[in-house]
């Protein structure tokens, strides 16, 4: 045994130019890559799964200075660093290239080993960041008021593919209650004011609708009693010839010396053309032209869904 060794020992100085295998510093290697990796880490936990982790992260700060090393020695330069990419993969896999050239002895698998687990932690604190980003919001909606939710459901039941500010497409109750189930829906933090929301809501939408038919009754009312009047006019004057009769009169006034008492013929003729109009005129009572032009208002009522 003795021996043996006594050879080896021999043999290994005989042999000078073999050497112990050189090491990689990890130590260094990892300083490389936090230069590219780990801007402003004291204060962004979060920096190395940001810059060289996933995007799924959130967006790396930009503008900021690079983590403070003692020597520039075994780090990235700033101007280097100008051109890295923003891609955390394609980062991660450029500051990787860049420290193996730096760094001597050192290879992928060194990468891996020494920096992988730092990215993991990095992760970790960066989805603990976005957990209280969530809970920071969800705390935020929680706060709104009555006033506030019944607002934001309004904006959105009245939009032009819903409701319309003017509620004209959620006349019936059915299609009023599918828009608002998914306003409400969508209004986060108001679950406590849903209820009281609703009744505002609706009470609106109602004095809304109800405003409107008031003023589409009116309007057709008044056409109603026009159109009454107008018929009115006519028959009485298709009885007895009464506007046939006028209209010889005046033609006779003004368009002859002697008032026709010589001849009417040609007043007779000019004015024949009421005869003709009251043949087509059926002659109805004041009770039955109303009953007719109330079933007209009745039949435009139901086009209106009034």
């Amino acid at each position: 045994m003795i021996k043996k060794s006594v050879i080896f020992v021999c043999c290994f100085i005989g042999l000078p130019g073999i050497a112990p295998a050189a090491t990689c510093s990890r130590i260094n290697l990892t300083r490389c890559l936090d230069s590219a990796c780990a801007i402003n880490i004291s204060s962004n936990p979060s920096a190395r799964c940001q810059y060289c982790g996933t995007a799924d992260a959130g967006t790396a700060p930009t503008n900021l200075r690079s983590v403070n090393t003692a020597s520039s020695k075994n780090t990235i330069s700033a101007r280097d660093l100008k051109s890295a990419p923003t891609d955390p993969g394609e980062r991660y896999a450029w500051a990787t290239e860049k420290c193996l050239s730096i760094v001597a002895n050192c290879t992928t698998d060194d990468v891996n080993e020494a920096y992988d687990p730092l990215i993991e932690k990095s992760c970790t604190a960066a989805g603990l960041a976005m957990d209280m980003a969530s809970l920071q919001k969800k705390s935020a909606t929680n706060n709104k008021n009555a006033t506030q939710c019944t607002n934001e459901i309004t904006v959105c039941i009245t939009a032009d593919n819903k409701c319309g500010t003017d509620y004209s497409k959620c006349t019936d109750n059915t299609t009023f209650d599918g828009f608002f189930a998914t306003c409400a829906t969508d209004a986060t933090g108001c679950t406590n004011f849903i209820t009281n929301a609703r009744k505002t809501i609706d009470d609106t939408r109602k004095n809304l609708i109800n405003a409107t038919a008031s003023n589409l009754n009116n309007i057709i009312a008044s056409h109603v009693r026009r159109r009454l009047d107008t018929v009115k006019s006519i028959n009485a004057g298709c009885k007895n010839d009464t506007d046939f009769n006028k209209c010889v009169e005046t033609v006779c006034k003004n368009n002859t010396t002697d008032n026709c008492a010589s001849d009417k013929t040609i007043a007779t003729n000019l004015c024949e053309f009421h005869k003709t109009a009251c043949t087509h005129i059926k002659n109805l009572s004041e009770q039955e032209i109303q009953k007719e032009l109330d079933d007209l208002m009745d039949e435009a009522r139901k086009e209106l869904n009034l």
